[in-house]
């Protein structure tokens, strides 16, 4: 089947192939796909991704359930003996700085997609939230053999200059190791004015990035987009299958019995409760975006239940 044949046969709410010759019209589409339906279906009520446009320190008050424990005013609280907050005020400008994993894990997919359109859909996504006012973004981008970091700045062209230079970025040869602890480093040091930080992966491999992330959390928001695969959650029962790790190279071959399909999953299950646990530890936000799902209708759902745990309503 050729490429433009597979690309008709998509799901309309596909990300659109952003390869070879198909380069410029996914990337027009892309945008157009983001703008329309993320406006859309949030009824035109824009919602960003963090609770106001800015985290500079502001007045203390007592705290409230559902308030968000990390803005705690220790001196207020000791000195009153009462819990208390502290405000944020907005801020004129937001920051917003993206670690996105481009690791060869990550160009694999079984459904709709690649694992990679959705990082870099959701990279247009996030850029699409956070735009306007002044705001600027930028990005650390890595494909386990190099690493590209793209300076914040603002501006409509600007952060669409961004996400072509992700969606450009070139694939590691299959045998080439990520390293996400190592990418979300790069976002501590040095230090970074307060702001908002979202890493793209799909954390698969050791939790050794934990540290890493919780060490954003004291100064920044911490959003987590993790996107997945259906085989990175369990095996087709088709009998005798090649599964290959192309972070190592490693390939087997084994008998897709019930037993292993079983333990498979019930592995993967784990892993995916260990990175989850992790990120909650992180304080940071948890989207997961799936290669068949719709990653928009994902999206909105998130931004959605952010707001409500803004409110009082319940956590994102």
């Amino acid at each position: 089947m050729s490429e433009k044949e597979s690309a008709d046969e998509r799901p309309s709410w596909t990300p659109p192939l952003l390869r070879g010759d198909r380069m410029e019209a996914g990337l027009r589409l892309l945008e157009l796909d983001v703008r329309r339906r993320l406006d859309g279906l949030l009824q035109g009520n824009h919602l960003g991704l963090v609770p106001g446009p800015g985290t500079e320190p502001g007045e203390a008050r007592p705290y409230q359930p559902g308030d968000d424990v990390r803005r705690m005013d220790w001196a207020v609280t000791a000195r009153t003996t009462t819990p208390h907050i502290r405000e944020t005020v907005a801020d004129r400008e937001l920051e917003t700085w993206l670690a996105i994993d481009l690791s060869p894990s990550l160009d694999f997919g079984t459904a709709a997609c690649e694992k990679r359109d959705l990082a870099v859909a959701a990279t247009a996504a996030v850029a699409h939230l956070t735009r306007g006012g002044g705001n600027r973004i930028g990005a650390v981008v890595s494909n386990g053999a190099d690493t590209a970091r793209i300076p914040a700045r603002g501006g409509l062209a600007y952060a669409r200059g961004l996400i072509r230079k992700v969606a450009e970025t070139p694939r590691a040869p299959e045998g080439t190791m990520g390293d996400l602890a190592t990418l979300i480093e790069q976002l501590r040091r040095p230090p970074r004015r307060r702001g908002l930080v979202v890493v793209i992966s799909d954390f698969l491999g050791d939790v050794n990035w934990q540290r890493a992330l919780r060490g954003l959390s004291a100064r920044h928001d911490l959003i987590a987009i993790e996107v997945l695969d259906p085989r990175d959650i369990d095996l087709p029962d088709v009998g005798t299958i090649v599964l290959s790790d192309p972070e190592s190279g490693r390939q087997r071959e084994v008998h897709a019995t019930p037993l292993l399909r079983r333990e498979f999953a019930a592995a993967a299950a784990q892993h995916r409760a260990d990175v989850a646990a992790a990120i909650r530890r992180a304080g940071a936000g948890h989207l997961v975006l799936r290669t068949d799902s719709d990653w928009v209708a994902d999206t909105v759902r998130f931004v959605v239940a952010r707001k409500r745990g803004w409110s009082g309503g319940g956590a994102a």
